[in-house]
């Protein structure tokens, strides 16, 4: 009798133990990473990391109670993608948050067992960052920024907007972004258009002048791809579009708002803010191979109509119909 009540109040203490060690664990104060492709200082870098932590908050997730952030800023400098990355994981976070394919790729290099949660990656199978969109089968998931159509779906926007378009230049910076990804998608909509397609190669402000300057025609038009360094000198590559009266599209609303024609695009904040759910997931025990990468399934047309009379351009009624914003 005695032995039993011994053995009973033996596995009581372990039951207890058990609980309180698991609810220290829950509590434990969680370290994330974050690896940004743009400057400290640029307004759309600080409204998606806004959106991260806001989400992460409305978790559970507090800075200073049980969460500690240590983010870091490439600044458009592909040299620091793997110098970052490797600061990062030394650091032994429980899970790091990467923006954009090339850093995505840098971590994975750095680490085949933290946990990495990614946004804004384009073509994540072909770029060697999961094995596949539905059974990612390593230490990264995340969200896909654009399917492969997107940049046809730019092209004939162009097509629409400027009829006598015969020339269009693809302006990105291969290093900050998976280049022939959208090259493909582009040519499979330009050639039945007769539409040549220029490359547009760029690392550096004198690149954009010099690309622009020199592709400038009245035939021709700019399809701004999403790059690391189209985004952080998106004012200079508007003001070039203008003054050289190139029709454009754009790969993010923030162009047009900013004075770009038009946009077809998804939202880099509500990415931010549904990728939170992730890192959320992983910090309470799931496994990142398990995790589907989550495709986009929002698209917004932003025309500016102001930019448009600018450049004499007539919006045609079918691309104004299905504009979800338009600026005058």
């Amino acid at each position: 009798m005695r032995r039993r009540r011994f053995i009973g109040l033996f596995g009581g203490a372990i039951a207890a133990w058990s609980l309180r060690a698991r609810a220290q664990q829950s509590d434990r104060t969680r370290l994330v990473g974050v690896l940004m492709n743009n400057a400290e200082n640029d307004a759309e870098t600080k409204a998606q990391l806004t959106a991260l932590f806001q989400e992460l908050q409305r978790l559970g997730w507090s800075e200073g109670r049980n969460l500690r952030v240590q983010v870091r800023y490439a600044a458009d400098r592909p040299d620091q993608y793997q110098v970052l990355a490797k600061e990062l994981v030394a650091l032994q976070p429980d899970v790091i948050f990467a923006y954009t394919t090339p850093i995505a790729t840098a971590l994975r290099l750095e680490s085949q067992t933290v946990p990495i949660v990614f946004a804004q990656v384009s073509d994540p199978v072909g770029s060697g960052v999961v094995a596949s969109l539905a059974r990612p089968g390593g230490n990264l998931t995340g969200l896909l920024l654009y399917e492969e159509g997107i940049a046809g779906k730019w092209v004939a926007m162009l097509k629409e907007i400027a009829p006598n378009l015969r020339r269009a230049a693809l302006l990105a910076n291969p290093k900050t972004t998976p280049y022939e990804y959208f090259v493909r998608s582009a040519e499979a909509v330009a050639r039945p258009l007769a539409i040549e397609l220029v490359p547009g190669l760029v690392e550096s402000t004198t690149d954009i002048e010099r690309v622009i300057a020199t592709f400038a025609g009245p035939d021709g038009g700019l399809l701004v791809l999403p790059s690391g360094t189209t985004t952080l000198y998106r004012d200079l590559v508007i003001g070039l579009a203008a003054k050289y009266r190139l029709p454009s599209v754009y790969p993010f609303r923030f162009y047009v708002t900013a004075g770009g024609l038009m946009s077809y695009s998804t939202d880099l904040v509500d990415q931010s803010r549904k990728a939170a759910s992730y890192v959320d997931r992983i910090l309470r025990g799931a496994n990142p191979a398990e995790l589907p990468v989550q495709a986009p399934t929002k698209y917004v047309t932003t025309v500016n109509l102001k930019i448009a009379k600018a450049l004499g351009l007539d919006v045609p009624p079918s691309l104004l119909v299905r504009a979800d914003e338009v600026i005058e």
